[in-house]
């Protein structure tokens, strides 16, 4: 096989978000082009957000995804706060870091539990899960699941598409009883969550490669404030991003590519563990010590157990803050337009989510520029599929079990290529 030329194509990746497809041309034993094409309808939501409200923009971008509608809602909505500088209050902070968690926790066990979970245990879907002991697995996953969806619809008034959150806080608070739900639910299915951690923590799936990592950092691991970071330990103010991220226009394909200071680069679960391990929540590290200890790690298979780590971080973390909090009805202040442009930064369950946005004096979105977690994971998906081809060339691997390696590694950096869509023109300094 090493002297022969030949072609591999995936039409469509299976057990992703979207569609895409994979061209990979090998000539004489060496991996000599790759090409990964999203092929998304392009949504123009440039124009389509252009001359809304501020008051409206949020519910707007939300519509970009299903999977990833509460991110865009709230890199919009942080965004705005940070454009006309609203101090949020302290319930309004802790009803978005639950919001957040929410989303990583339904959208985390959504990929890992019935995307993932089959490549673990050597099945082609959860629809082959026969035993007793694999239908009992596909259980826990589902009520791991139930509680991410709990806690968007409690705090943010639906798991996809919220309707709760908005300009300057939230229109309304939890009651007590939804709140003992919720602390009851998270209580209940932890265990799981944990052996979860196990399963993806053993096994052996292994690609490392060395890369430059970036998301961000605070004091306590989170998904919705920090310092933009890099995994050499340099920080940037968020207001300063395009300044070091350069666009990649990919020819081929519907969604562009993004470089980090002229370096590929990597966001997501992986990048976020890698630079922020020591700042999870004292009980996850309590318990998962084993394989936290896993990270910093350049094997793009533990970008899942990244992942895993993360949902259990997530219930951790809403227990403290549910078990901590005596919610009220807040009204969100009553907020003046201006001419301004500004900034807002979020962790997506798949990575770093920027957003740009302009407006004229009453309040109009004038511009809107973002990007997205998959997009700047674009380039390193294509270096890792032609690396991994080159290794299973080297190792006699027969070109069946390629097809079957290749989708296993996209699966594992979790693309949403709905997202990726070049729905957005970018326009950089």
């Amino acid at each position: 096989m090493h002297a022969e030329n030949f072609d591999i194509t995936l039409e469509s990746i299976s057990k992703i978000e979207g569609h895409a497809g994979l061209d990979i041309s090998v000539r004489n034993g060496e991996v000599r082009n790759v090409r990964l094409k999203v092929s998304e309808n392009l949504r123009f939501f440039k124009e389509a957000v252009r001359g809304k409200k501020f008051t409206s923009a949020h519910q707007l971008v939300s519509r970009i995804c299903g999977t990833c509608s509460t991110a865009h809602l709230m890199g919009c909505i942080e965004c705005i706060e940070n454009i006309f500088g609203i101090e949020r209050p302290p319930q309004a902070i802790v009803l978005k870091h639950l919001t957040m968690n929410g989303l990583q926790v339904r959208d985390h066990a959504m990929h890992l539990f019935f995307f993932c979970l089959p490549d673990v245990l050597g099945k082609d879907s959860v629809l082959d899960f026969k035993s007793d002991k694999e239908k009992e697995i596909l259980h826990k996953a589902l009520h791991v699941k139930e509680v991410g969806n709990a806690i968007g619809t409690i705090v943010a008034g639906r798991a996809v598409h919220p309707t709760i959150p908005t300009i300057g806080g939230f229109t309304k608070a939890p009651s007590p009883e939804d709140v003992k739900k919720l602390i009851s639910m998270i209580k209940e299915e932890r265990d799981s969550a944990v052996e979860f951690v196990e399963m993806f923590g053993e096994w052996d799936k292994e690609l490392a490669r060395k890369t430059k990592y970036v998301a961000t950092k605070s004091t306590l691991y989170n998904f919705w404030e920090g310092q933009l970071c890099d995994s050499n330990g340099t920080c940037i103010p968020e207001f300063s991003f395009t300044d070091h991220l350069y666009k990649v226009v990919i020819p081929y394909s519907q969604a562009e590519g993004f470089l980090y200071k002229d370096e590929t680069y990597m966001v997501g679960a992986l990048a976020r563990m890698n630079i922020g391990k020591e700042t999870l929540h004292r009980d996850t590290r309590r318990d998962l010590g084993k394989y936290i200890s896993k990270f910093p790690s350049n094997n793009i298979f533990h970008n899942n157990l990244a992942q895993a780590i993360e949902i259990v971080h997530a219930l951790d973390h809403s227990l403290e803050l549910l078990e901590t909090t005596e919610f009220k009805e807040e009204k969100p202040p009553v907020i003046e337009p201006k001419e301004a442009g500004g900034t807002g930064i979020v962790e997506a369950p798949r990575g770093t989510l920027y957003y740009y946005l302009e407006f004229d004096s009453g309040g109009n979105v004038a511009r809107a520029d973002l990007v997205i977690p998959t997009a700047q994971n674009h380039i390193m998906m294509e270096k890792d599929a032609g690396l991994l081809v080159q290794k299973c060339l080297e190792h006699g691997i027969p070109r069946e079990q390629i097809e079957r390696e290749l989708e296993m590694l996209i699966r594992a950096y979790d693309p949403c290529m709905s997202c990726a869509t070049h729905f957005l023109q970018v326009n950089w300094k």
